[in-house]
């Protein structure tokens, strides 16, 4: 019961950690004492730490090195944006049509989960790393390369180039090789952002705190003592990997909706942004949620905070960076809590057979 109150103890402190930020930074923007360059910054900001805590429930809690993760953000982006556009000239409510797009970037995302961690999972380290970053590279070439049109005859599709489409005169390109996907609903708010942050918290929480969660952290500590009790090892890599990436979907949702262009280039999913996203991890701490939080906003926030440095700035930059590296806050009473993990499950199966 005491390990119970400490773990709903520490949660609520970082839901009141993310609530009480959106509340300083919305009383900022309402009293116009947030500059318009800081406030275009949030949404990006929510879609930053929406990723980064997706992508520690790999790295983290299931220990597995993923540099797939924009794949998932641009698949979650583009299946969106081709909804919204497609349904822009029905009679659904815009909010209507922007929670339909979010499921829909969430479920398509999680089916490009399944499908790519069923072969990629039983690779391990740098092998698995190899594999996800060709994964999210492989995506974003395929959809600069893909052209699809909509016309009173239905969808058309071509690899080679929007003449190659065939559509009637007034025919509509919707997504126009590298050009992209353009005149998607800006729908996408800082709350909103929230309200995903706060939803994406709980799902990984609540995850990690379950019994299925303590089988996933005991297949990261020993895989092959964790074998031997009877845990599912496919079955729950493959869980974390499809969550994981079902949420990095509803971040790629909310950044496709913040943009009046979308496009597939190596700045919005390249590798880069995969690395930036698990720096983001490392440096919060490897399994500790709330500083993939912090790091997130913190890492966001402070090159344009010292954008008025100018040419000091970036030393600033990598300074903190090497200073979060030597002071990580990840807590010991955590690592010690997920060595544990395996040893706390066989206590749990024991308990249950004795009931």
């Amino acid at each position: 019961m005491k390990n119970i109150s400490k773990t709903t103890k520490s949660n609520c402190i970082t839901f009141g950690i993310v609530i009480l930020a959106y509340i300083i930074a919305e009383a900022l923007i309402q009293t116009g004492h947030m500059s318009s360059l800081m406030e275009g910054i949030m949404v990006p900001l929510c879609v930053y730490v929406i990723a980064a805590v997706s992508l520690n429930l790999i790295v983290g809690v299931l220990g597995e090195l993923s540099l797939g993760h924009a794949g998932f953000m641009c698949v979650g982006a583009f299946s969106s944006a081709f909804f919204s556009k497609c349904m822009m000239t029905s009679s659904m409510p815009e909010g209507l049509r922007f929670f339909l797009a979010l499921l829909i970037s969430a479920a398509t995302a999680a089916v490009f989960g399944i499908l790519i961690g069923i072969p990629v999972l039983r690779l391990k380290g740098d092998y698995l790393a190899i594999v996800t970053l060709a994964f999210g590279e492989i995506i974003k070439n395929v959809l600069n390369a893909f052209y699809v049109g909509l016309d009173s005859a239905g969808f058309h599709f071509s690899m080679k180039d929007a003449i190659a489409l065939d559509m009637e005169a007034g025919g509509t390109i919707i997504i126009n090789g590298a050009q992209g996907i353009t005149g998607t609903p800006r729908s996408s708010t800082f709350t909103i952002g929230i309200i995903l942050i706060l939803i994406t918290l709980f799902v990984v929480l609540n995850l990690m705190n379950s019994r299925d969660g303590r089988a996933i952290m005991a297949i990261r500590d020993n895989r092959i003592a964790a074998e031997s009790i009877g845990i599912n090892i496919t079955k729950y890599k493959l869980m974390a990997f499809t969550i994981s990436a079902a949420l990095a979907g509803t971040a790629g949702a909310l950044y496709a909706h913040n943009l009046s262009t979308l496009t597939a280039s190596p700045n919005n999913f390249g590798y880069n942004q995969s690395i930036m996203i698990l720096v983001f991890v490392v440096l919060g701490g490897i399994g500790n949620i709330r500083g993939s939080v912090i790091a997130a906003v913190v890492l966001t926030l402070l090159p344009e905070l010292l954008r008025f440095l100018n040419d000091y700035r970036m030393l600033i930059y990598a300074i903190v960076l090497i200073a979060l590296m030597i002071f990580n806050w990840s807590p010991k009473c955590i690592a010690f809590r997920e060595r544990h993990s395996l040893k706390d499950l066989l206590k749990g199966k024991k308990n249950t057979k004795e009931v």
